[in-house]
Order: structure tokens, then C-alpha cells, then sequence
């Protein structure tokens, strides 16, 4: 109903609502054996554009043939194109024998399959299909005489190296990210899953950006549902561009209103390989270093990709401080202002006497106090993303300082506001996914109010609607807060701790994986005697 609303308020008319306006013009007519027509319809589609490159000369045939390569500046890889394209046409000709000499019939399959020698080469017919791929980044070739051109997939151009993430370093772990190409993107995932049940589908999103969109899944781990379900939405998708992941995550969600990400996003292409083995799908968007993992449950926004890679005594003992953080970032601002400003005889006669005495001159109730200190920081935080990296650490550290101490000396907040929202604030940054954090800094302000309206009594009523909002949750069909709700013991095993390794024995039951069994429960570790090869041996 909500969305209804929300499209009529937005002017959207309903059924007859289209992307049509988004659409080019679609130059879809076929090729023909004139060169000169053929490039005429180019220079029309590529009106304007002063990046795209022709090049046109003649092949040493009798009678010279005319030939013209078109490409655009800095988005093919011109290394490529000029190596094993032009030099190949141009002056490699000693692969030819005397019965082979180029003609004008015989010239586009003895260039494919002789002289060039660029890995992929592919042929095109129409307009459309000959644009796309020129914008795609590849090289065209156009012959005298020939209604079919030539196509040599070089995209490359300007990329960004391997580089460590910046949202989810690790201590422990492999130090590469993804970038803005999704080959480069997939190439990391498979270099980590050498299996050719690996299966990217590239699907293009996007009547204008002609986005790139690949799919990514384990062929008999993952349920076949899921992987259907996931093109569909994305097909479904009528926009004219695509510029970031974060565009594909709206359009794909299953609740359009909800403060929490039903879409893991990550920049780590460990996490997404790690993912995939459990039987989720994978979804990498070109020009966009982070990729998305569906279906996502709340529990994976609490998992860090370090948690895999330390023994599981230390991982656990994270993931159990991390839960800890999350109930107080989220209900210790509204606690401190139930507590002190309706129910002061749950606190020790000794601790409230020093809560009294840090309050006595400031001006404002507790709601006010603790809602100008949290604006405060937030506005410190957004500062500190804004400006330049090193000027943005010191703004929010010392800004932080010097607003907090100014503030106590001048009596418009208490030293223990102070300490309720340093506190807050760092259990905060102890959220590994950034969208969780979010959602966690906003509804704190609405159990704030709660607190201050209700008291503890209207804490856990603003608790309670949570729950209801998260029980209600779907990712892709998955209960969001699996595998609590609905219980699932046996998937426990990755939750609130991480048992070792060689005990998770299958793959989480939410997902429908197809294989459930990951490994061998006999292999776990075994001292020397206990069995083996080294034991029978003795």
C-alpha cells in the first residue's frame, strides 16, 4: 500500500508508466557490402562524439581493399588493438600462402582465422549489435564488399589496481579487493573457486548505461529457484542507467520500507567466494567495486570476513562482543533516559547520587540532553567522511574532544551523557556492515523517543514492533532472522559463535542448497595414534 501511495505522490501513472523516455533511438538495420554507407550510419550514431576513433586505410590486396577501424580512445585497450589487430592486417602477412591472397570475398574469414590474432574474435551483422560492442569497449572492423564486420574484444583502457578494501580490512586475511571492472571482479572469485560449476551470466541492465551484470553461482550447490528468481528481478529492472550496485540492491529487495539491508553488499572477493560455497548467489556490477550477495539475513551483517580467518576461540569471543555492541549502540541512550528520568530506583543509591550531582545546572531533561549530544556526533562523523582522510580523523577526534568538554564545563550536558554516548558511539563502529550501521544510528532515535515517552515500558514496546518489523523480513524468500526465526539448531553453528572448520559439516539449511554436505565429518583433527595413515604405519 505504501508504495501505491508513494508512486501517486511522486506523480508515477501506474500502468503506463514506462522507461521509453529512457530509451536511444535503436539503430537496428542490418549491415551492407558499402563501406562508404556503412560508415556514413556510424558517423551519424557517433555524432558528436570526439572519443570515438576511425581509422580507415587499405589492405594489400589487387585491388587494394578499403577497411576501417573504429574504436573508442581509452576505453578499448589500445595495446591490444594495435599489436594483435593493426600490425597483424598491415604487416604480418607471412602467414598467408600464394593460394590464400586476400580478396574481397574471402577477406573477413582469412582475417578472423589467419592474421588476427587477438584471443576472441567475433562477427556482427547489424548496427546495433556493431555499436554496442564498440561501446563495450571492443574493436571494430568494417571491409570493402563485406555486410559482415569484425569484432576483436579488447575492453580495457584506465583501471584501478588490486588494491585492500577500505570498508573491511582485515588483521588476517587475503589483501585484495574488488575494483570497477566485474571481469577483473569475477576473475578474483575464481581464482578462489577453480571449478567449472562456477557460472557467471552477464545480463545488461540499463537502456542507456548498458550496464554489465553478472550472476554468479555454483551450479548444483545453489538452489535453482534462487538463481531464477534473482535474473528475473534483475531483468525486471526498466531504467535508463546504472551507475552503482547500490541501484540493482533497491530494485531487488523484497521490502521496498525497511531500515535494514535485505542485500549483503561487499568488497571483498573472499566473502563473496565464502558465500557462494554456502549456496548463495553473487551479483557483480560493472563500474561498481562492490558486489552483492543475496539471499542476506541479519546475521550475516554481523559477521566480519576476519572471523574465518582466526581460530574459532578468538572468533567467537569477537562475535559474542560484537552482539554485546550492537544492544548498546542500539538501547543505551534510551535506557540511560528511562532510567534517569522515570525509573531512578533501579540505580544504586551511590551511583545515582553521582548521576544527580553531574546533573544539577544543566538545563535540559534527559531526552534533550542525550538528542544534542548524538546530533552532535553525528554531524562529527559525517564531517569526518566528507573532508579529506587525514584532515577528517583529526575534525572528529578533536572536534569530539573539545565539543564534549566545552559542553560539561559549560552545563548544557553531564559528564555521564558524555560517557553514555562515547560509549554508544564506539559500540557502533563495531558493526561490520556499514548498511547495519545505519540502521542501527536511526532507530536509536526512535527508541530515544520511546524512552522518553514511555519510560522502560516504552523501550520494550519499540523493541517488540522491531522484532515484529524483522520476523516479518524476507530476503529472496529467506526469514531474515534465520535460523531463529524459524529455529534451525543445526544452523546455529555460524551464528553467535563460529565452531571450527572440521565441525561444520553442511551448508546452512535456509539456503536450499542442493548439496547440503561440505565435508567429511570423519576429518577432523586426530593426534598421532588415534588413526591415520601414521597409525597404521607404526
Amino acid at each position: 500500500m505504501f508504495k501505491q501511495v508513494l508512486q501517486k505522490v511522486l506523480g508515477a501513472s501506474g500502468k503506463n508508466t514506462t522507461a521509453n523516455s529512457a530509451k536511444e533511438p535503436k539503430e537496428q538495420r542490418p549491415l551492407v557490402a558499402n563501406i562508404a554507407e556503412n560508415l556514413k550510419i556510424l558517423h551519424q550514431v557517433f555524432d558528436l562524439c570526439g572519443d570515438v576513433v576511425f581509422r580507415e586505410f587499405q589492405l594489400n590486396t589487387k585491388p587494394a581493399l578499403k577497411a576501417c577501424v573504429i574504436h573508442i580512445d581509452a576505453v578499448a585497450d589500445d595495446s591490444l588493438s594495435s599489436q594483435h589487430l593493426m600490425q597483424s592486417i598491415l604487416l604480418d602477412n607471412s602467414a598467408l600462402t600464394a593460394d590464400m591472397q586476400l580478396t574481397k570475398h574471402n577477406a573477413p574469414q582469412i582475417l578472423r582465422d589467419r592474421l588476427i590474432t587477438l584471443m576472441e574474435v567475433k562477427t556482427s551483422t547489424d548496427v546495433l549489435e556493431l555499436t554496442t560492442h564498440i561501446l563495450q569497449g571492443n574493436v571494430a572492423l568494417l571491409l570493402e564488399g563485406s555486410a559482415t564486420a569484425l569484432v576483436g574484444i579488447t575492453p580495457g583502457g584506465q583501471g584501478r589496481a588490486i588494491l585492500e578494501p577500505v570498508v573491511e580490512p582485515v588483521v588476517r586475511g587475503p589483501r585484495d579487493g574488488f575494483v570497477e571492472s566485474y571481469r577483473v571482479n569475477v576473475a578474483l572469485v575464481r581464482q578462489r573457486l577453480k571449478s567449472s560449476r562456477l557460472k557467471v551470466e552477464v545480463l545488461q541492465v540499463g537502456a542507456i548505461s548498458k550496464t554489465s551484470v553478472a550472476v554468479c553461482y555454483l551450479k548444483g550447490v545453489v538452489n535453482d529457484g534462487t538463481v531464477a528468481e534473482v535474473k528475473e528481478r534483475i531483468q525486471r529492472i526498466k531504467i535508463d542507467g546504472i551507475i552503482d550496485s547500490a541501484v540493482i540492491e533497491e530494485f531487488i529487495s523484497d521490502e521496498p520500507f525497511t531500515f535494514f539491508p535485505l542485500v549483503l553488499a561487499t568488497e571483498r572477493p573472499d566473502k563473496t567466494a565464502s558465500a557462494l560455497l554456502e549456496g548463495r548467489v553473487g551479483i557483480i556490477v560493472d563500474t561498481t567495486p562492490v558486489a552483492l550477495i543475496v539471499p542476506a539475513t541479519f546475521v550475516t551483517m554481523l559477521q566480519a570476513s576476519e572471523d574465518s580467518f582466526n581460530l574459532y576461540i578468538y572468533a567467537s569471543f569477537i562475535r559474542l562482543l560484537r552482539f554485546v555492541a550492537l544492544n548498546l549502540a542500539l538501547l543505551l541512550p534510551a535506557i540511560y533516559i528511562a532510567i534517569t528520568t522515570y525509573h531512578q530506583e533501579m540505580l544504586p543509591a551511590a551511583l545515582l547520587t553521582s548521576i544527580a550531582q553531574a546533573r544539577v545546572g544543566v538545563p535540559f531533561p534527559a531526552f534533550i540532553e542525550a538528542l544534542i549530544m548524538e546530533l552532535t556526533f553525528e554531524l562529527l562523523r559525517e564531517a569526518g567522511v566528507r573532508l579529506p582522510h587525514n584532515v577528517g580523523q583529526a575534525v572528529s577526534t578533536v572536534g569530539g574532544l573539545v565539543i564534549g568538554q566545552a559542553a560539561v564545563q559549560a552545563g548544557i550536558v553531564s559528564s555521564s551523557m558524555v560517557i553514555v554516548v562515547a560509549l554508544t558511539a564506539l559500540a557502533s563502529f563495531t558493526i561490520p556492515n556499514i548498511s547495519a550501521s545505519y540502521s542501527i544510528r536511526i532507530l536509536r532515535f526512535a527508541l530515544m523517543i520511546c524512552a522518553a515517552v514511555l519510560g522502560m515500558p516504552g523501550v520494550m514496546l519499540g523493541l517488540m514492533a522491531l522484532l515484529i518489523h524483522l520476523c516479518g523480513l524476507r530476503s529472496f524468500g529467506v526469514p531474515y532472522l534465520s535460523p531463529f526465526a524459524p529455529l534451525s539448531p543445526k544452523d546455529m553453528k555460524d551464528t553467535f559463535v563460529r565452531v571450527p572448520w572440521w565441525a561444520m559439516f553442511t551448508r546452512p539449511h535456509f539456503s536450499g542448497a542442493k548439496e547440503p554436505a561440505r565435508q567429511d565429518p570423519q576429518g577432523g583433527p586426530q593426534k598421532p595414534g588415534e588413526g591415520g595413515e601414521n597409525s597404521s604405519n607404526k
